[in-house]
């Protein structure tokens, strides 16, 4: 464990998709899952779950699918165009470090999934008559906050990487080809996978990552009336 405080794991956890082979040592993926389940879910059901994948074999029959769901994230990226905030270097960087992730994925040497295994709604007959006409509202939701009881986990899961010394990001263009990926490993069709974050030692340095100003993205009471403190730095 680096000897290193809270702000200094957020300003300095990169997003590092160039991995090492070597293996990680079983009990350092045991401390990020302990650390992952600490965080809070709705209504404390903790309903989450997590895959890790070791197997040569399932790891690049993952990467093969995350390479054809990237390909269509890929697309979008390009036809979308770089983001305001960054540089046209910026932009290229950002792009050449996804493609690397694209193709090399299935090389990292763990591949955690986080997941949630869905909440059963009651029967809408189960509830008071004047709750019925909420019922449809209510599952839309549901589904609009599912990920806020399995992606608090998830950023524990990058802070205590960091804090352990090993490079991570987390990823979602399986999505794309989901159905595919809980084919290959199995998973039950109540179960939803929320990531997929590859872990290893990183090839790359820990550092700071540029971000926007605080005075572009928080509004102070209203919209469009700028936070006016200004950014701190890690």
């Amino acid at each position: 464990m680096t000897d290193f405080g809270l702000f200094e794991a957020m300003y300095s956890a990169r997003a590092l998709r160039r991995l090492k082979p070597d293996p990680v040592p079983d009990a350092l993926i045991t401390r990020i899952l302990d650390a992952a389940v600490r965080a809070p879910s709705a209504g404390n059901e903790q309903n989450w779950a997590f895959v890790v994948v070791r197997d040569p074999g399932l790891r690049a029959g993952i990467g093969r699918i995350y390479r054809k769901a990237s390909d269509i994230a890929a697309a979008f990226y390009q036809a979308r165009g770089s983001p305001a905030h960054l540089s046209e270097h910026q932009w290229r960087r950002m792009m050449s470090s996804g493609a690397y992730l694209w193709e090399h994925i299935g090389e990292a040497p763990v591949l955690l999934i986080p997941c949630l295994v869905q909440r059963e709604m009651p029967a809408i007959d189960k509830l008071a008559p004047e709750m019925q006409a909420s019922y449809q509202a209510e599952i839309a939701y549901v589904n609009r906050i599912r990920g806020a009881s399995i992606y608090p986990a998830v950023q524990n899961i990058i802070l205590t990487c960091r804090a352990l010394g090993l490079g991570t990001v987390i990823t979602t263009n399986h999505l794309r080809c989901e159905d595919e990926l809980k084919s290959l490993l199995g998973l039950p069709s109540s179960v939803e996978t929320f990531a997929l974050m590859p872990i290893g030692y990183p090839l790359g340095k820990f550092g700071p990552s540029a971000r926007r100003p605080l005075n572009e993205v928080v509004h102070a009471d209203r919209w469009s009336t700028p936070w006016p403190a200004p950014s701190v730095g890690g």
